[in-house]
């Protein structure tokens, strides 16, 4: 038969058997247990506050395990001046958050429809910035405000180029001169 001795045999952590030298340095985790296994003892009337008190001040003041195992020894969950087992515990992980649309994009879009060009062409730029680099969404919704906005100018420059074209082509307007014709005889009445 073979017998492992390993402290790390069990699933989840040390061996009871498996008791550190008294003279290891303790980790934060270790002051912690002891500090549970002080919390049961009061709640179930076994320590007094006084004492109670006191242990917690020197559980926090000691510095290897043997000195945590012996503030813990005379309680039933005490430290035999090993560490506890660590249970891993895993959760499912969470969903991300989904991620909001950005309001400069929706501005954009709104500007871009009702005809506010420049505003929806401003707009427009900073939101696919911010989308980029905030990871929100509405890239869509900026680009659609670009385009609405882009073409708005577009069409507002068009008509002025073809108002100006019109109105110096050199197309004068002649006046027409209207000249009185001359009446036609008179014929005298009978």
């Amino acid at each position: 038969m073979t017998v492992n001795h390993s402290p790390f045999s069990q699933p989840g952590g040390y061996r009871p058997s498996a008791v550190p030298p008294p003279g290891m340095l303790a980790a934060h985790a270790d002051r912690e247990r002891a500090i549970d296994v002080l919390k049961a003892g009061f709640a179930e009337g076994r320590l007094a506050k006084a004492e109670y008190d006191d242990r917690t001040a020197r559980v926090y003041a000691a510095r290897t395990y043997g000195e945590l195992g012996a503030l813990t020894a005379d309680l039933p969950a005490g430290s035999s001046g090993h560490p506890g087992p660590y249970l891993e515990t895993s959760y499912p992980p969470r969903p991300p958050a989904p991620a909001t649309v950005s309001p400069m994009a929706v501005a954009a879009l709104v500007c871009g429809i009702c005809g506010v060009a420049i505003p929806a062409v401003v707009l427009g730029h900073v939101a696919r910035r911010q989308v980029r680099l905030t990871g929100q969404r509405g890239d869509g919704m900026a680009l659609a405000g670009l385009i609405l906005g882009w073409a708005g100018i577009g069409l507002v420059v068009v008509m002025l180029t073809a108002l100006v074209v019109v109105s110096g082509s050199g197309h004068a307007v002649h006046s027409i001169i209207v000249r009185p014709v001359p009446a036609p005889p008179a014929i005298p009445r009978p």
